[in-house]
């Protein structure tokens, strides 16, 4: 059996250390209080049963609270206050050291926490190292001077989580929408270098790019670029190739025609775009930004978005070389094409490509065999979007994270941002940005609440109170900051054109930006409040209830200080198990509700539940319009390389009913003996999950290569244990 330290390392239960521990507190009691050999041992017998029926490895903090409920168990009161001292002291001791601690446990490769935290990290890399500790130290400083203790506690004890803490000592906000097409047309600076307009399609992805990468390091979340910002650059390589093939023919002594001309250039054209779309692929997945990870990068694929006509075709031309690209794959060490985390893929579903016959339907057939083979891209439908935001369609940021709708444009607040693309007579995406999360632990309010209602809403309050103070400590934390502490993105048009020493302040108010109120185990929290699903009818109801309290509270919040607070569908991914760990410890084991290593991210149907990927897609629907700062609903699939037209069922199905939606497929390869297809979840003999090869029994996790949807991206270095059981339990709804 293993353990989890303090610092985060696992570790083989001893169960001697438990008797020395008793030992050491009975040792300060006098005669009747002490408890004789034979009980001290039985109780750390008792500990270690305990410890095996758990369903997680269990952490020493936990063990502890065992051995004191044993010594109270057998009413050696004195015992127990001893032993509850000797627990403070070594607190205060540990205290003093806990930040090198930690350190030192990360440079040996021996924290397995912080192994799984991200999905897309690897923690044995130097410059993944350095981020970790960097971010070590500023969690030190946060927690110590930065944030008011009630925050810090209500994040420790798991009552709330205040996202990216290690970033919070610098002055990093969170997620934005890029606004390539100011950087591109009108010119930029990277790296204190004068970047002009590009006079070539691949000239446009590469200066992209090398854009991606230093926008990665300023910022701690995800970017989205949109392709309709490249698109014009295919007519300034059109004409510049029609030039120069009628050149070439005339030196030649050819007398070839125009058409003849046209066809030669528009052939070299093709070539450019497959050259610039591989620009983009190859160097988003090589490039290592500062936090030591590829940038997490969304590519946004919407037709609509170029004006009607050549640009719109090319757009459209750049859109399928993009997807025949990550059909094929990238290859791993091993020279086999694998399936590759990033770039994220969006294709939005319009009339002009959603029905057979329609004018780009053979592109949607394209992106269809691309999520089967490769997961993305995922779909958002511009019917029901324009429904939901103000008729409005554009991407998220990252994964799931989305704008308000613009109101600052019609308000006549003007160009604050000093963008060169500004257009007063239309709403404005580009260039906007979040400014951070705090998520609200639903199932922890339910549970202690005890299934009362009226006091399930008196502690929602109070806790909505506390994220409020949570959220405006993050606010608060950008404001002053100045342009020049990343010019990429406030001086040199990526976000903003500000002043050198011009403070950000202005883009932190009006709607120009959002702030994040997440929330997690929307089922959980149902199931414990009315012993119900929340797919059930009774469940339904509350579920909805409590999510428009939530929207009432981000409203009241929004009128009173003139920032966009929106609610955010939380993508938990290490925060699950913290999640489930903390409930579990101050609340037991309650079926249905803390029995597991996870809780369920934002609304969705918990994993385990039997239902159909079309009824699961109309059910989150209505949840989806109540999650307005960020949501994305998923359907769990088999292989459907070889069912082409139930892909497209299904997203004819997204475009007509559901905002935002993707398809989850198993794309796996074992490097041991070849084997493709889906690498399974085992438990190994200490109990843990891992992962082995089906046809070989490997479980050397360098020896495969793993790609799993985790919250709305994909994750290919692995996960903790509790999101490790959420993968292994999801049952299929198609």
């Amino acid at each position: 059996m293993k353990i989890i330290k303090r610092n985060g390392a696992e570790e083989v239960f001893v169960i001697d250390k438990i008797i020395n521990a008793i030992r050491k507190a009975n040792r300060e009691v006098e005669g009747s209080d002490k408890l004789d050999e034979a009980t001290i041992k039985e109780i750390a017998l008792q500990v270690e049963k305990d410890c095996l029926a758990m369903s997680h490895a269990p952490g020493v903090e936990e063990i502890q609270d065992m051995v004191e409920n044993q010594i109270m168990q057998r009413q050696a009161f004195k015992l127990a206050r001893t032993y509850i001292t000797y627990r403070y002291r070594r607190a205060l001791v540990r205290k003093s050291n806990s930040t090198d601690d930690q350190i030192l446990s990360l440079i040996e490769c021996d924290n397995e926490e912080v192994k799984q935290e991200n999905s897309n990290k690897n923690p044995v890399v130097n410059s993944v190292q350095r981020d970790y500790m960097a971010g070590e130290v500023s969690k030190d400083i946060t927690r110590r001077i930065l944030l008011d203790e009630d925050i810090v506690q209500a994040h420790e004890d798991g009552t709330i989580h205040f996202h990216d803490m290690d970033y919070y000592a610098q002055h990093m906000h969170n997620c934005c929408l890029v606004n390539l097409e100011d950087m591109l047309q009108n010119g930029t600076v990277i790296s204190e270098t004068m970047i002009e307009k590009p006079h070539s399609f691949s000239t446009a992805c590469n200066i992209a790019t090398q854009s991606i990468a230093q926008i990665a390091s300023s910022q701690y979340g995800g970017q989205s670029i949109s392709l309709a910002h490249l698109a014009p650059f295919v007519d300034i390589s059109r004409q510049k190739f029609r030039k120069i093939v009628r050149d070439e023919l005339t030196k030649a002594g050819i007398d070839a025609d125009e058409d003849k001309v046209n066809e030669i250039a528009e052939m070299r054209v093709m070539e450019e775009i497959e050259r610039g779309v591989q620009m983009i692929q190859y160097q988003v997945i090589t490039l290592m930004t500062t936090n030591g990870q590829a940038p997490f990068v969304t590519v946004f694929m919407y037709l609509d978005e170029a004006p009607e006509g050549r640009t719109r075709d090319d757009l459209a031309l750049i859109t399928e070389e993009v997807l025949k690209q990550r059909i094929q794959g990238v290859k791993n060490e091993k020279g086999v094409w694998i399936t590759p985390a990033f770039p994220k893929l969006i294709y939005v579903l319009e009339e002009d490509n959603v029905h057979p016959g329609s004018k780009y339907y053979e592109l949607t057939k394209l992106a269809a065999k691309c999520t089967a083979k490769r997961m993305v891209p995922d779909y958002i439908s511009e019917k029901i979007m324009k429904q939901l935001k103000n008729d409005d369609c554009y991407a998220c940021m990252g994964c799931r994270s989305f704008l308000t709708p613009d109101r600052f444009t019609e308000a006549g607040i003007g160009n604050i941002a000093n963008a060169r693309n500004y257009d007063p007579n239309k709403r404005k995406y580009y260039g906007r940005f979040n400014q951070g999360v705090v998520t609200l632990n639903l199932v922890d309010i339910a549970c202690a609440s005890e299934g009362d209602e009226e006091k399930f809403w008196s502690i929602m309050d109070e806790r909505l109170e506390l994220c409020r103070k949570a959220l405006m400590a993050r606010h608060e934390r950008l404001k002053g900051t100045l342009s020049d502490v990343a010019p990429i993105l406030w001086q040199n048009g990526a976000l903003a054109r500000l002043k050198k020493g011009e403070p950000i302040d202005e883009l932190l108010y009006h709607g120009y930006s959002t702030i994040s109120l997440g929330y997690a185990g929307l089922c959980e929290m149902t199931r414990r409040m009315k012993g119900v699903s929340h797919t059930e009818p009774e469940g339904t109801e509350f579920a909805l209830k409590v999510m428009q309290r939530l929207n009432d509270a981000c409203k009241k919040w929004k009128e009173e200080t003139d920032i966009d607070f929106s609610l955010y569908g939380t993508p938990l991914e290490s925060t699950t198990y913290k999640f489930a760990k903390c409930l579990q410890k101050k609340y037991g084991i309650i079926p249905g509700v803390t029995d597991k290593n996870y809780i369920t991210n934002s609304y969705h149907v918990h994993v385990t539940e039997e239902i159909d990927a079309f009824e699961k897609l109309k059910f989150e629907s209505q949840f989806q319009a109540l999650s307005p700062g960020g949501a994305i609903s998923y359907v769990e699939v088999p292989n459907m390389e070889d069912n082409i037209d139930a892909v497209l069922t299904i997203m004819e199905y997204i475009y007509d009913n559901i905002m935002y939606a993707e398809l989850n497929t198993k794309s796996d390869y074992c490097q041991v003996c070849g084997f493709t297809g889906q690498i399974q979840i085992v438990n190994d003999e200490d109990g843990k999950l891992v992962w082995e090869c089906p046809n070989c029994g490997n479980r050397n996790q360098d020896m495969m290569n793993v790609a799993r949807r985790t919250c709305g991206y994909i994750g290919t270095q692995f996960w903790n244990q509790g999101r490790t059981q959420e993968i292994q339990e999801r049952v299929l709804h198609l």
